[in-house]
């Protein structure tokens, strides 16, 4: 039986009493892999489990699955001193610990939520869960999920009984891809329980992963939904900036220009646009599906969404035209896309846009190759890409140079060397802001950008 229900602060509040207690984290993702090194850090015995066996494999080597570095040195740190421990066997994690933290994600399925993973992990949870415990989920889910499925998946394997027998409380990680372990340990958590003992514990446990402290709200639903509200509105924002961007364009306007003189007079109060990182966000997903349950239409939401989205094609477009501007057609043109990641210097692979934009060239007769300094030839082959060994091989004989991911080397390119090595007249579209147009021109490219002149 865990004790973790009953826990005053005297009984954590020294490094000495908190390794007397073990928290197991499930999921090893960014978030979860932050909180579990956190813990650490602070003196709990910490165990991590995720059902890939390659992230375990990482982990147990002392590596990060990700390029975080921050957090690669705690993981490193940590599997040395044996203060973090990792297991492929979600059940054996779960009996170990007197907290159990699931972090797992929610993929989508054509935009609808697919519960199937979190279904299978809180079953083999649920086998494993011990009277006494506190469950605490991180993972996106929609408002009311964690309430119905998650409980109901719980009690069953377990035989147990949620705010009788074990804790259950929801507390989502706000954090930026970069500053995964940073973010998530300097801005206060929203928590939500389902009842005050719930609550009061989940709020100790978590008070010691954040520097800024707690925010109470009144259920589990309330903190799901500040979840989602927070994504929906990043979202909404992105559409508003690549909407005025797509003006800018066709009015013979520089977005960035405006963009950067209006942030001198009103600091943060013009919305960034980003064409790849917008395109696809589970977050508003997830409200859509519980919002088909009310009377709600969410139509503003749902709007930015498909604007976001159609960011894809207004790519597709911005690279037929400048293709146009060289003499050529995307027929035949050879473009080599540069950037797989799904943000700028992060070694993330899930990257939606390039993957689809990749096959819309492809499947217009667009000889595509695909050039990340983050990932191998062999790591991008196995993503079905095209690619070559270099940088050079990779823009070696293209039409147009075509810039997906804002990567910092990506901002260094020697666009003079790199115009003797493509045919010419050559092509540069820049999604991402990293060229500046002046510079590509003055080196002899047709230069085309989101909102650029």
């Amino acid at each position: 039986m865990s004790t973790a229900m009953a826990w005053k602060e005297t009984d954590v509040d020294s490094s000495d009493k908190r390794g007397k207690y073990t928290i197991s984290v499930i999921g090893c993702g960014k978030t979860g892999l932050s909180t579990a090194c956190f813990l650490a850090e602070v003196g709990f015995k910490t165990v991590v489990a995720d059902f890939n066996p390659y992230t375990i494999g990482l982990i147990k080597k002392g590596k990060a699955p990700f390029v975080e570095q921050a957090l690669a040195k705690l993981i490193k740190k940590h599997i040395k001193t044996e203060c973090l421990k990792v297991s492929d066997r979600v059940k054996e994690a779960v009996a170990q610990g007197d907290v159990i933290i699931f972090s797992i994600s929610t993929p989508l399925d054509k935009k609808k939520p697919d519960y199937s993973q979190i279904e299978k992990a809180c079953k083999e949870m649920g086998m494993g869960l011990r009277s006494g415990s506190l469950v605490i989920v991180e993972s996106a889910v929609g408002p009311g999920v964690t309430e119905t499925f998650f409980k109901e998946w719980l009690e069953k394997a377990s035989g147990l009984k949620a705010g009788t027998d074990f804790g259950l409380a929801y507390s989502p990680v706000s954090a930026l891809p970069r500053y995964t372990l940073q973010d998530s340990t300097t801005r206060p958590r929203i928590v939500g329980a389902l009842n005050e003992q719930s609550l009061r514990a989940a709020c100790l446990v978590l008070s010691m992963v954040t520097k800024a402290g707690t925010i109470k709200v009144r259920n589990i639903k309330t903190a799901e939904a500040i979840n989602l509200f927070e994504s929906v509105y990043h979202d909404v924002n992105n559409a508003l900036a690549n909407e005025l961007a797509h003006f800018c364009e066709e009015a013979g306007i520089d977005f960035l220009e405006c963009q950067e003189a209006v942030g001198r007079r009103l600091p943060n109060s013009m919305p960034i646009s980003d064409a790849t990182t917008a395109y696809f966000m589970s977050e508003p997903c997830l409200l859509f599906e519980e919002a088909e349950n009310t009377d709600a239409q969410l139509r503003l939401v749902k709007e930015a969404r498909r604007v976001n989205e159609d960011m894809l094609n207004r790519t597709f477009h911005l690279t037929r035209n400048a293709l146009r501007s060289c003499g050529k057609t995307v027929r035949n043109a050879r473009v080599s896309v540069l950037g797989v990641s799904a943000r700028a210097n992060v070694k993330e692979a899930d990257h939606y846009f390039v993957r689809n934009l990749v096959t819309k060239l492809s499947k217009s007769g667009t000889r595509v190759r695909v050039y990340d300094p983050f990932f191998s030839m062999k790591e991008l082959a196995e993503l079905d890409f095209q690619a070559e060994r270099t940088l050079g091989k990779s823009v070696e004989g293209s039409d147009c140079l075509l810039i997906t991911v804002g990567h910092d080397r990506f901002r260094r390119l020697n666009l003079r060397r790199i115009r003797f090595l493509m045919r010419k007249p050559a092509a540069i579209v820049d999604v991402c802001n990293v060229i500046n147009p002046s510079h590509a021109r003055r080196e002899g490219f047709i230069y085309c950008g989101i909102g650029r002149r």
